[in-house]
């Protein structure tokens, strides 16, 4: 069947009368379709000559139940009006990218800093715009729309992640929408987006093995059965680290399933169990130790245990034509079990809690374990409405919902007296708890090639806290926080998109930092909150051309930035005051087609980001113990770096071989509020020089075994990179070579 593209603009053309010439004989099909109105299609054959009709109707909400199941940016259309700056990893790049890690996948996303920790991407850590990225605890993670996280208000780290090969697509929205989502409203919403169910039975197997005894295995079949479309994921995936004496296997499974309720409801329902095993360390390197061996890790019996259970159920009905109502509700159960040496003070490791250890030269015999013991169990229901209709004589589109939302914190830690232990002397017992009510309403008004979207949003949170090493001790406090926005958007001949949107950034504080846990008292320890300002353009400028370009600036009043986490230096949780990111950023994609009418083709994509300004402002004294008179008033933030930079060469052969060739530019960083300029002895403080690395990727289909034959390289030239100071000094991945194949079915 031949496909033709043809784009006009209904100013010039108001009659929408088009006439096709010199069409060679074959078959055809011709689609026509408007912002708010559906797809309107029809088939025809090139031999004869006919006056052909189509009718555009008004898009009916109805058909959205599957087709946006899963994607929060809505149809294409939706996302011409959206009121700020967007990103998205598509399928055909994650796929043709081969991604190892979220972080790689992420790093083609302006204004994204995603950097590693253990070298195998099972613990991201994600800022947007300058923010630290840190366990990801500025950034809000779901999965279809649904949290992902699971204490996303009362400590919201990432020590859980979904691998990367079981999502279709990413999607990241940075500017004033974010207000329909929270409750982090600061940074950006990070939204993973699994593949849709496939209409017949079909599946895939795909087998992937490496260097660093790297193997992962991956299948998926579904199909439709008797109304139901049912799609099954499972995987196998283990190999060693970025550094000495660390292993990593992991088990993901899931299964989802979609049930046509009659004309105008579908019930979706979706299972997942991860379970990992890792045997990695909490600890990075002294300075002394980087030098001797960059990638040695003593602390060989450390240990990483997860089992997550996770669900949900979710319900689509449209009543009518103009409405839309979806309801989520979910539930998870977190398992964590992390053994470990305790190794953050000067005198590795802690000879104050270990007082039989006697130093590292007894690591290995006599130095004990800690085992920090935690589960987690959170639910939520979540109704939202969407409606079409008329304001004043204003076609609009609202959205508006409520969140209630429960998480329950479990936290032991037991000290062992040897270093293989799994049991010992219970040194914290403690419940943590939050509830959220949350709701939020915004409404687009449509006035012309003007898109005006004001929203708001509304967070009650309650939080508790007891320690049974204390008698019982307990607290409660709770916070309100109204969370506002407002943006504007204007389409150019459908060609550009204007964008321009100031709203409230809101992020919670953890339970452990709002009450004291000898005493129950409430710690007045305000949430972050700041005014983020966006402006900026996205549009195709030409068939093969597609841009977006963004300013942002965003002003806190108050940002809880630690020196440190986790029992490094300035663990402790401060109301820190104001700080200040500002910058731009710019995404791209140039794809011109075949190369003089041959069979090669090439593309190029590159996503940039430039924060020039990301400091302490105000009256500010650093966090660091010893250093809590030192001002820091103008020092640039803790892993910001000015500049990031992916950028990638394709080439491709219409028989269908292809070829990537990805750069990742990383700017220089500091480690610490000081800005200190010289590594300190434990490893912890100083500066992270900018580093490049380089990936490439080849792929080789053979159609007629519905396979693809593949090979990649991530840091192909082993360039050595600092990834982290907070726990001492981390190394980036090494080199890694794979190949694969993957079947169709």
């Amino acid at each position: 069947m031949n496909g033709i593209g043809l784009e006009q603009d209904t100013q010039s053309n108001p009659t929408g009368q088009f006439e096709f010439l010199d069409l060679p004989s074959g078959s055809y099909v011709i689609s026509a379709s408007a912002t708010g109105f559906g797809v309107t299609s029809i088939r025809l054959s090139a031999t004869g000559s006919e006056e052909i009709q189509l009718q555009l109707k008004p898009a009916d909400l109805a058909q959205q139940v599957r087709v946006t199941a899963g994607q929060i940016l809505g149809l294409p259309e939706e996302m011409e009006r959206l009121p700020g700056s967007v990103g998205i990893v598509s399928a055909k790049t994650l796929q043709e990218s081969h991604v190892f890690t979220t972080d790689e996948a992420l790093r083609k996303i302006s204004g994204v800093h995603a950097r590693g920790e253990e070298g195998f991407g099972l613990r991201p850590n994600i800022g947007i715009r300058g923010l630290n990225p840190t366990r990801s605890s500025r950034v809000l993670l779901l999965e279809d729309g649904i949290p992902l996280m699971f204490a996303p208000y009362g400590d919201n780290a990432s020590y859980y992640h979904p691998p990367i090969d079981r999502f279709e697509s990413i999607e990241v929205v940075k500017g004033a929408g974010q207000v329909v989502y929270g409750p982090m409203t600061v940074g950006g919403v990070v939204n993973y987006v699994t593949p849709p169910l496939p209409e017949k039975q079909t599946g895939s197997l795909s087998l992937t093995g490496g260097n660093r005894d790297y193997f992962n295995g991956h299948l998926k079949y579904g199909g439709t059965f008797h109304r139901t479309g049912v799609l099954m994921d499972v995987m196998r995936k283990q190999g060693e680290g970025a550094r000495e004496n660390t292993r990593h296997g992991l088990v993901d499974f899931n299964v989802r399933s979609l049930t046509s309720i009659r004309n105008r409801q579908t019930l979706g329902f979706r299972f997942n169990y991860y379970q990992e095993d890792s045997n990695v360390t909490y600890s990075g390197l002294r300075e002394e130790e980087w030098r001797a061996n960059p990638r040695g890790n003593p602390f060989r019996n450390d240990f990483f245990y997860i089992d997550r259970y996770g669900s949900a159920v979710t319900h689509s009905w449209a009543p009518a034509a103009n409405v839309l109502v979806t309801s989520n509700a979910y539930v998870s159960i977190f398992l964590r079990d992390w053994w470990r040496q305790s190794s953050n003070s000067n005198q590795r490791p802690n000879d104050a809690a270990d007082p039989v250890c006697g130093g590292m030269a007894h690591l290995q015999t006599t130095c004990g374990n800690e085992g920090r013991l935690r589960s987690y169990a959170t639910w939520g229901l979540e109704p939202k409405v969407r409606a079409r209709n008329r304001w004043f004589r204003v076609s609009s589109e609202a959205d508006f919902g409520v969140r209630y939302h429960s998480e329950f914190q479990e936290r032991y830690q037991k000290n062992g007296p040897l270093p293989v232990s799994r049991d010992g002397l219970l040194v914290e017992d403690n419940e943590r708890g939050a509830r959220a009510l949350s709701t939020f309403f915004q409404n687009r008004f449509l006035l012309g090639r003007w898109t005006i979207t004001p929203g708001i949003r509304l967070e009650q949170v309650y939080y508790r806290r007891t320690n049974y090493l204390a008698k019982g001790v307990s607290g409660r406090t709770e916070l309100t926080q109204v969370i506002p926005g407002l943006g504007a958007a204007y389409t150019v001949r459908d060609k550009a998109t204007f964008f321009a949107g100031v709203h409230r950034g809101f992020a919670p504080p953890r339970v452990e930092d709002l009450i004291n846990n000898n005493t129950g008292a409430s710690i007045e320890l305000a949430p972050e909150l700041s005014w983020n300002y966006e402006a900026g353009i996205r549009g195709r400028l030409r068939r093969d051309l597609q841009l977006e370009s963004a300013f942002f600036r965003m002003d806190f009043s108050n940002q809880v930035v630690p020196a440190s986490v986790a029992g490094g230096a300035g663990a402790t949780l401060t109301n820190a005051g104001r700080t200040l990111h500002q910058g731009g950023e710019v995404s791209g994609r140039w794809s011109p087609g075949s190369l003089f009418s041959s069979r090669h083709s090439i593309g190029i994509r590159g996503a940039y980001t430039w924060a020039p300004t990301a400091r302490y402002a105000g009256i500010r004294y650093s966090g660091v113990p010893g250093f809590t008179s030192v001002r820091i008033t103008g020092n640039r933030l803790a892993y910001a770096p000015e500049h990031l930079l992916t950028a990638s060469f394709e080439y491709r052969h219409s028989g269908g071989f292809n070829a990537l060739v990805e750069s990742v530019y990383t700017g220089g960083q500091f480690g610490d509020d000081l800005n200190t300029r010289d590594g300190t002895p434990d490893g912890q403080r100083g500066p992270i020089p900018p580093n490049t690395l380089w990936n490439l990727t080849l792929n080789y289909p053979v159609e007629k075994w519905r396979a693809n034959f593949f090979v990649t390289t991530k840091n192909a030239f082993d360039r050595l990179a600092i990834v982290d100071r907070t726990r001492g000094l981390l190394p980036g991945l090494p080199r890694l070579v794979q190949a694969g194949v993957r079947f169709g079915f």
